[in-house]
Formats: structure tokens, C-alpha cells, sequence
């Protein structure tokens, strides 16, 4: 049997390459968490996937995305946990380059179906991560039922996310009561992670909506140079990064008092899949390009200034007394220092999802937010941004979820929601 348990980076050759670990984390006080230090990972590198914090989030961002999110179908409280023990595993599995199952895809009796897909055979764990988030409609269902018994449990920062200022949400496309965000460096493997656990799952959850993601938007390290979205600007230069220790504690990781102990490390994801109207963007003139953004679409520096990272100037004018940056500039609104201070880390993809059948891209950004408190963070933000920016004319919020994801998974002998369902 021990043949059956080669990992697919070892199958092609890779046998004794190192594992990079993702960014550590530290306990302060014996409860805190903060990330340490994040190192960009070679392609076919695997990314630990034991630890205080959960991969994925401070992990330097990979290209790809396959996000999904999942409703839970059975009424049977243990069913759930056994199956949450068994995507553990297998995402353990999975994250070091192996199969999914034990046995693998090409190894089982031929009587029975083998419990890997087998799509991945041969190629390397690709920096594969996975996240799991925890929804609103897990502790109530939509008709106020606690079916699980998790009612009590539930954090008061997983309140429901207001109706914003233009949003054309599409409920078969938002929501649910559990996600994973499978990320990495080769789309193949972030999907075959996804089919694996949904196969893992049938019976107690099904798919309620997923979304492919390519070309990150953002960037989680100091180590990665500042991605373009859709629209041509790069974007993310100021979120932020893995190795600020002191702003990830005050602004990204929960912390003790913040709400139950079983999310205290863990963090808040809010995703939002916003269309970008781009073929009315591209008939759009340069100037009025970068007003909107409030950057330069070269070299992404903030209007005003010469470099990408040189520091935003809130209060300059230029020549004829108009404020430099227009007050309805993208960056501006969503500055920290017009919204109290409040930051978030971004991991954001573009999606190109075919046409609209008028003739037009449906393309975007599926947008993705960690934080130590939505209510606090995104919230505030995003209101200031509906309320206001002029990038609106250009974008169309069609689907949105919030969900809380718990720290890490300490060892085998943990799993995901362990604490959550003790």
C-alpha cells in the first residue's frame, strides 16, 4: 500500500524537493495570532497545510481561483461533522501534492470507484491552499431553524451584510452555508481540490454556486510585484501585506473578547463578484481614466505623485485649485484615512465568464476581503464607495457572501470546525 500514498510532485520526479510553510504565525498571550513572514512559492511547490492560521489568507496570492460555496442538505448533525473530518483530510492530502484519498485515483479494486478523480496525476501541488468559511444560514437557515445547534454560537461580526447603494444581487449566486477557496499556481489542480470535496460531500452538501478566478488582483506579500485588474490599473498597492504584523493584528486577525473563542485567530471573508461594464471603460479617455481611479495607469502611482508607493496626498490641489485627487477618486474613498482608519487584505481575481448575449463580455472582479470585523471594515467602506465613487457607472455588484473562517488546523488530529462543533 505504501505505493499508493506517492505524492504526484514525487510521481514526476520531485522526490526530496522542500516544502515551503506558509506565512507562520505566533500566539501572543497564548491565544493571539499574527503572521510572520511570507515567501513567494516556486509553481510546483507545496504550501504547509497544518497550522495556527489557515493557508490561503496571508499566503503570498497564487494565479488561480475556484471558489465555491456549498449548502448543506442533510438534517444529521454528526453526517456533517464526519464529512468536515473527511475534507480535512483530504485537503491535507491534496495541499502536499498527494491524491485525495489513501488509495488513489489508478490504485483501488477495479469493483469500486477509486477516491481520487485522477485529473491531477502528474502534476505538482502547485502552491494549492484551502480555505473553508462558515456561513450565516449555517447557525439559522433561511427560515430561522437551527438545525445543527449552532445558534448560540454564532458571531455577532457575521451579521448579515446590508442592501448598498446600486447593488443588483443575484441570490442563486450569493450566500451559503459553507465555502472553500481552493487557490494555486495551475487552475487544474484549484479545481480538481473543489470536485474532490464536493465528491467527498455528496449526500451532505451540494454546490450552490462557484466561481473560477484568473490573474490575482491583489497582492498578500511585500515579495509580489502590484497585479492589474480588468480596467488596466494595478490594484491592491495599498493592501495589506503578510509581513505588517501589527496591522494584520489590529485589522485582520479576530482576537480574544471579539466574539466566541472558536474564531478567536480565524478571520471574516466577504466576497463580492462585481461585473465591470469594460466596453464602456474602453471608449473612456486616459484622463478621465486615471481621475477615476485617482492613479496614474502607467506606473500606478496616486495623481500627484511619481511612484506607485510614493504616499497618497489627500490634501493637494492642482494648479487651477481642484483637489489632485478627485473627490470622488477611487483611492480616496477607499483610503483608511476617510473611513477611520479601516483596512482590509484583498485576494481578489479577475473572471471572464463568456458573453451576456448582447454582445458583450461578462467579465470582472470577483472580489475577495479578509478582516477582523466586517461590521467595522468592510461595511463602512463599501458604503462610502456606493454612496459615491465614480467608478460606479462602471460596475455591477451581482453576487455577494460573508462567511467566518476559523484558525488553522493544528495537526491530524484536528479538523475543520472542530472547535465550532465541540
Amino acid at each position: 500500500m505504501a505505493e499508493n500514498k506517492v505524492s504526484r510532485r514525487r510521481a514526476i520526479g520531485l522526490a526530496g524537493a522542500g516544502v515551503a510553510g506558509i506565512a507562520g504565525a505566533s500566539a501572543i498571550g497564548g491565544a493571539f495570532l499574527t503572521a510572520d513572514k511570507a515567501v513567494e512559492a516556486p509553481v510546483s511547490d507545496a504550501i504547509a497545510f497544518h497550522g495556527a492560521v489557515q493557508a490561503g489568507i496571508v499566503t503570498p496570492a497564487q494565479d488561480r481561483l475556484h471558489f465555491v460555496a456549498f449548502d448543506v442538505v442533510t438534517k444529521d448533525r454528526e453526517r456533517l461533522v464526519q464529512m468536515l473530518k473527511e475534507w480535512t483530510a483530504a485537503a491535507a492530502r491534496m495541499t502536499a501534492g498527494q491524491d485525495a484519498g489513501p488509495v488513489g485515483a489508478t490504485a483501488g479494486i477495479l469493483e469500486a470507484p477509486p477516491d481520487d478523480t485522477g485529473e491531477a496525476i502528474g502534476l505538482p501541488a502547485s502552491g494549492l491552499t484551502l480555505t473553508v468559511g462558515f456561513g450565516p444560514t449555517l447557525f439559522r437557515d433561511a427560515s430561522g431553524k437551527d438545525r445543527f445547534g449552532l445558534a448560540a454560537r454564532k458571531p455577532a461580526a457575521l451579521a448579515d451584510l446590508p442592501h448598498f447603494p446600486g447593488d443588483t444581487i443575484d441570490p442563486a449566486i450569493s450566500g451559503g452555508d459553507l465555502c472553500v477557496q481552493a487557490c494555486a499556481n495551475d487552475p487544474q489542480v484549484a479545481v480538481h481540490a473543489i470536485r474532490n470535496l464536493a465528491r467527498i460531500g455528496m449526500g451532505v452538501v451540494s454546490v450552490r454556486w462557484s466561481q473560477l478566478g484568473f490573474g490575482r488582483t491583489s497582492s498578500t506579500s511585500t515579495s509580489q510585484a502590484t497585479p492589474r485588474n480588468l480596467f488596466g490599473f494595478k490594484d491592491g498597492t495599498a493592501n495589506l501585506k503578510a509581513e505588517e504584523t501589527d496591522l494584520l493584528k489590529e485589522h485582520l486577525w479576530a482576537a480574544p473578547g471579539d466574539g466566541p473563542d472558536w474564531m478567536t485567530g480565524g478571520s471574516y471573508l466577504v466576497t463580492r463578484k462585481i461585473r465591470m461594464m469594460i466596453e464602456t471603460w474602453d471608449r473612456t479617455s486616459l484622463g478621465e481614466q486615471e481621475d477615476i481611479i485617482g492613479r496614474t495607469k502607467g506606473e500606478g502611482a496616486a495623481l500627484g505623485q511619481a511612484k506607485e508607493f510614493d504616499e497618497i496626498d489627500l490634501k493637494g490641489l492642482r494648479g487651477d485649485g481642484d483637489p489632485q485627487i478627485p473627490v470622488d477618486a477611487h483611492v480616496r474613498l477607499a483610503h483608511p484615512e476617510t473611513n477611520k482608519g479601516a483596512r482590509l487584505l484583498r485576494r481578489g481575481y479577475n473572471f471572464v465568464d463568456g458573453s451576456d448575449g448582447l454582445g458583450r463580455l461578462n467579465a470582472g472582479l470577483f472580489f475577495m476581503a479578509y478582516q477582523r470585523d466586517p461590521r467595522t471594515h468592510f461595511v463602512p467602506i463599501q458604503l462610502n464607495l456606493a454612496r459615491h465613487d465614480a467608478m460606479n457607472e462602471y460596475l455591477r455588484h451581482v453576487s455577494s457572501g460573508l462567511f467566518a473562517c476559523p484558525p488553522g488546523v493544528s495537526g491530524p488530529d484536528d479538523f475543520w470546525g472542530r472547535a465550532l462543533f465541540a
